[in-house]
């Protein structure tokens, strides 16, 4: 990890605290001895810090140069394999809400042939696009049940967070998607009907579900990435 990369994490980490209310510009400021400013500029990529106020802001939040590192590139340095034939397996709020995995926030680690993930096209966002791009989840029995027989229960799905376009990835075939439905990760077929994000489960049994969109949110807000594979365990 060089230095820019370092600050790129450490910004993406406040910012993610932040949003989920743990720390605010003041109270850093407050912590590290530096001014709420420099802090906010820093926020907003529009300077970097030094390597003391990158020490101050580590040692106020409790982190280590490590913790800023995605779980990926851990695993690689310990294994010696190929970044991109491991994936992290995460909690479904991680799934949702973080841009990079920290390796404490890794659950364990799918294995997959590199070439399986380096073929898949991607339709990301400018803001989505700094995300790391695959992580998986489990899928306990009452998330797998709209779903079955396509995601049975405790079955491992592979997110890919860079495609998030409603567009068919294959065609005449319908996208599966993880979607944030409130606080909670969704598995369902979209479409966008009327300023409604429409949830259609494969299980007939199950209903069918619209979420309304905020002001100035659009679909690709609630996504949080294609289903790009599905690992179900008998």
């Amino acid at each position: 990890m060089n230095f820019t990369q370092m600050h790129e994490y450490l910004r993406m980490e406040l910012r993610r605290r932040i949003q989920r209310g743990t720390v605010s510009v003041s109270l850093l400021a407050r912590q590290t001895g530096l001014g709420q400013s420099h802090l906010s500029n820093f926020l907003h990529s529009r300077r970097q810090l030094s390597l003391d106020a990158i020490d101050r802001v580590l040692a106020a939040q409790h982190l280590s140069a490590a913790d800023l590192l995605p779980a990926l590139y851990q695993f690689e340095t310990l294994s010696g394999l190929e970044e991109n034939s491991m994936v992290p397996i995460v909690s479904h709020a991680a799934a949702l809400f973080e841009p990079f995995i920290r390796p404490s926030g890794a659950q364990s680690i799918l294995h997959l042939p590199a070439k399986v993930l380096t073929s898949m096209r991607a339709r990301v966002s400018n803001t989505r696009r700094a995300w790391q791009r695959f992580v998986a989840v489990r899928m306990p029995a009452a998330d797998a049940m709209a779903m079955e027989p396509v995601v049975l229960p405790e079955a491992i799905v592979l997110l890919d967070r860079h495609y998030i376009s409603l567009a068919p990835y294959r065609p005449n075939r319908a996208n599966l998607y993880a979607v944030r439905n409130g606080a909670h990760l969704t598995l369902r077929y979209v479409d966008f009907i009327a300023a409604r994000l429409i949830l259609r489960p494969h299980n007939l049994a199950f209903p069918v579900e619209a979420i309304e969109l905020d002001p100035g949110e659009s679909p690709n807000d609630l996504l949080a990435g294609r289903i790009a594979l599905i690992l179900n365990e008998p």
